[in-house]
């Protein structure tokens, strides 16, 4: 995509955080933009904000985990706006803070849900939409630095395994879509001054119902004192319009990263020494 002005998003956790930063940036490159959010009231002040903005804005309160809220919003965002071009899938938690041989089964299928499943319905839903005009589009989904290392503390394992999924369902959707003209990039943010570590306020009674985590974390603190999500809202501007597969917003872990590479690789010489 070259141009976004006129042209529709669809940004789930759009009512806070990164999701609201990308909706801010959308709007101010002349987009409609449709906000999906579990939260009645940031959702309420983000459509207004947007709005105040002088963007087209449409907001939706649903799960992202939910596939017919999913295929309802879709409908709905398509039959407003009349076209939909970039979907976001932003939504997301960062589970419980145990160890994965304590976590329980209802655990995993809230994060799984909402992380994973929820990026699944977006796809689902809007890309039969974005394919049918014919005119192009972008996908973003964000996944997290987590995505790309596993942090060597006890606590991250369901969010490490749905961000390292999201990694790779983006390298696998990028040549999906290409002949379709639609992009793909998938956004690795370190730490970003959301509240996800709050996510906890929202878990649904099905699976335990709401909890509160430390606010005195690492993780809470690292949020509490990250990057600005409008930053991170104007990098995606950019990487929809250079059709940038990958997007980072730090670099502080890149030497995680190159270790996790550098014992993947050592681990490929091993078979090559068997050989010789």
């Amino acid at each position: 995509m070259h141009d976004l002005n006129g042209k529709a998003a669809f940004v789930t956790g759009g009512a806070s955080g990164i999701g609201l930063g990308m909706a801010r940036a959308f709007a101010q490159a002349g987009m409609k933009v449709a906000i999906a959010d579990v939260e009645a009231g940031p959702l309420a002040a983000a459509e207004a904000e947007i709005s105040a903005l002088g963007g087209e804005c449409l907001a939706i309160q649903m799960d992202v985990a939910d596939r017919e809220a999913m295929r309802r919003a879709a409908e709905t965002c398509n039959t407003a706006f009349g076209k939909m071009h970039v979907l976001c899938n932003n939504a997301g938690v960062g589970g419980t803070g145990k160890p994965l041989d304590e976590v329980t089964a209802e655990d995993w299928d809230w994060v799984l849900g909402v992380n994973l499943v929820g990026t699944v319905n977006g796809l689902q839903a809007f890309l039969p939409l974005i394919k049918d005009h014919g005119e192009g589009g972008h996908v973003v989904n964000t996944a997290s630095m987590a995505g790309l290392r596993a942090y060597p503390k006890r606590g991250q394992g369901i969010y490490i395994t749905t961000k390292f999924a999201l990694v790779g369902m983006s390298e696998a959707l990028a040549p999906d879509l290409e002949p379709h003209g639609i992009g793909v990039t998938v956004l690795c943010p370190g730490y970003v001054n959301t509240s996800i570590f709050k996510a906890g306020r929202n878990r649904p009674q099905e699976y335990g119902g709401p909890f509160v985590r430390d606010e005195n974390s690492e993780l809470a603190a690292g949020a509490k004192n990250g990057m600005d999500p409008n930053i991170v809202g104007d990098l995606i501007v950019e990487a929809i319009l250079e059709n940038k597969l990958y997007v980072m917003t730090h670099d502080e872990e890149r030497h995680m990263v190159e270790d996790r590479h550098a014992n993947i690789m050592a681990a490929f010489d091993e078979v090559g020494s068997r050989k010789s």
